[in-house]
This record gives C-alpha cells, structure tokens and sequence, in this order.
C-alpha cells in the first residue's frame, strides 16, 4: 500500500521545487513572446486539456528522472554549501527539462501540478497519464 503512495508524495517534491524556481524568477518580466501566467487571483482553476495534462506527464516522468538522480547526489553529500549547489543545480536542471518540451511551460506546468494538489480529480487524472494508479481511498470503519 505505501507505494501507491509514493507517487503522489513524488509529485508533491516536484511541486516544491518548481514552486520555488516560479516564485523566484515571477519577479522577472516573462520572456520575449512568453505570455503572463494567468489564474494568479486564486479562483477556481481552469479545465486542464488533454492534450496539456499528456504534454504534463511526459515532462513530469523526465523531471522525475532528474530529482531522483539529484536526490541520490544530495543524500550522498555531507557539506551544507555543497548541497544548496546541488539542489540549485537540481531545480535549474529541473526547469530545463520542462523548457525543453515543446508542448508546455513551465508556468504551464507548475499550475497543473499546484493544482492537482488540491483538486482530486485532476489529480486522478494526472496519475493515470503518468501510468500510475492512484492510491486506494482509505475505507471508513463503523
């Protein structure tokens, strides 16, 4: 059971750091020919497409790829200094994979991921892109 869980606990990791790339560089005006993130007031979210959500699941099984290789590297470092630079180094390279993909921003990205945090549904369908299950509902005992 606590590997169905894994996934979503994965998800959350990544969502933290993208979050703290999005905090950082929303400072910035966006880049020539880059639109605005929109939502930003806190209301309800807009439907996500299919095609967004699948764009999604392929650039989060290859960021997912880049945190559990950091992760190894950061665990593995006993020098404080030496794992805020890989972390950096992490979320930078982390930012980059997303870049990369054609079909999503990181704005893009980083929205559907907040937004599955609290919208179950969009979650379950998250999971079922990325090709894993979603954890069982924990039954109520009387």
């Amino acid at each position: 059971m606590i590997t169905r869980y894994t996934s979503l606990a994965t998800m959350t990791a990544a969502v933290f750091s993208l979050l703290a790339f999005s905090l950082a560089s929303a400072q910035q005006p966006p880049a020539q020919g880059e639109a605005p993130m929109q939502g930003q007031g806190g209301g309800a979210a807009a439907p996500v497409s299919d095609q967004k959500l699948e764009a999604f699941a392929v650039a989060y099984v290859q960021v997912d790829k880049v945190r559990q290789e950091y992760s190894a590297k950061i665990d593995a470092t006993k020098d404080q200094a030496a794992k805020q630079k890989l972390q950096e180094e992490a979320k930078q390279q982390m930012v980059s994979t997303v870049q990369a993909s054609n079909d999503i921003s990181v704005e893009e990205y980083s929205s559907i991921l907040t937004a599955a945090q609290s919208d179950p549904a969009l979650a379950k369908k998250v999971l079922e892109k990325i090709g894993t299950p979603p954890p069982a509902q924990p039954r109520q005992q009387q």
